[in-house]
């Protein structure tokens, strides 16, 4: 090995060097900057205060909701503390008041959920066309976790309302997605996954990241950390049922959510609980261009 003599004014630049690069990485985390470009704040969820989320932007998904998931969702289960939202899954029994002796509804055939969990939506409070929507969250990647930040279309049914899947959490798999009505009158999808792993693993998913949505007239984008996951021409996602209607040039409201099990989500049973998903803020920007 060749020795060197460190003086102190090399080691001085070679600190200003490491102080350098580690703060081009840290840029490199940090999202956009948000006014560039036009962009002005127009809504923003920070959090703040302590208690049930504020009822003037967000209001509750009930009961079992969607995809056969295991959770009942319940407002107990949504929380601001310590200036964040938590949403959390716990494994405890909910009698299930709908239930009906051999149904086919999986609504209705189960006597009792063995998980409770929240989903809060701003579905007729708050809604937005176009812009640029970012998230400050943390997720849990435990087996049958499903976390999710998502948009709907205010008008028609699903999937001709479209979806936007900004972040999407479940089985080693962080996905990007976007849905609209294909021809077959079922839902199509513009999909991206990104395994866990490569990204970091367990350690990545302890600390917070930032997933971001640019959505304009042209197109749909959707990045985490500033990495591009996944990018869509809005001429691709018209509705392909007769009515050539595009869903993604209607106003889109907002969804949080924690989900267990189900059709996608995995099986919990040797998972730890409570699971959280823990969000710092939600923003919305838009320019000249992208207004409401």
């Amino acid at each position: 090995m060749r020795k060197y003599l460190i003086t102190p004014f090399l080691m001085a630049s070679m600190l200003c060097i490491g102080l350098s690069a580690a703060a081009q990485q840290q840029k490199q985390l940090m999202p956009p900057a948000l006014t560039a470009d036009g962009f002005k704040l127009v809504w923003a969820e920070e959090f703040n205060g302590n208690g049930a989320p504020d009822p003037a932007n967000w209001t509750y998904e009930l009961g079992f909701e969607r995809n056969e998931e295991f959770q009942w969702y319940q407002r107990e289960n949504a929380k601001c503390e310590n200036g964040k939202l938590i949403l959390e899954a716990k494994r405890e029994k909910k009698t299930n008041p709908n239930f009906k002796e051999g149904s086919n509804d999986w609504k209705k055939n189960r006597k009792e959920a063995d998980y409770t969990s929240a989903s809060i939506k701003t579905q007729g409070l708050q809604s937005w066309l176009y812009g640029r929507f970012v998230m400050r969250g943390k997720i849990d990647i435990g087996d049958g976790i499903w976390p999710a930040w998502w948009t709907l279309g205010i008008k028609g049914s699903w999937p001709a309302t479209g979806e936007i899947d900004m972040m999407e959490y479940y089985r080693k798999k962080l996905l990007a997605n976007i849905a609209f009505m294909g021809a077959d009158r079922k839902d199509s999808w513009f999909s991206t996954e990104k395994n866990i792993d490569s990204l970091g693993g367990q350690a990545w998913a302890d600390q917070f990241h930032i997933w971001r949505m640019d959505w304009d007239e042209n197109s749909i984008a959707l990045y985490v950390d500033n990495q591009l996951l996944n990018k869509v021409p809005l001429d691709k996602l018209a509705n392909q049922n007769g009515t050539n209607i595009n869903p993604f040039k209607q106003p889109h409201y907002m969804l949080l959510d924690l989900a267990i099990g189900g059709k996608q989500g995995g099986d919990p049973s040797k998972t730890s609980f409570p699971a959280r998903f823990e969000v710092d803020y939600v923003r919305v920007y838009q320019n000249n261009k992208l207004k409401n």
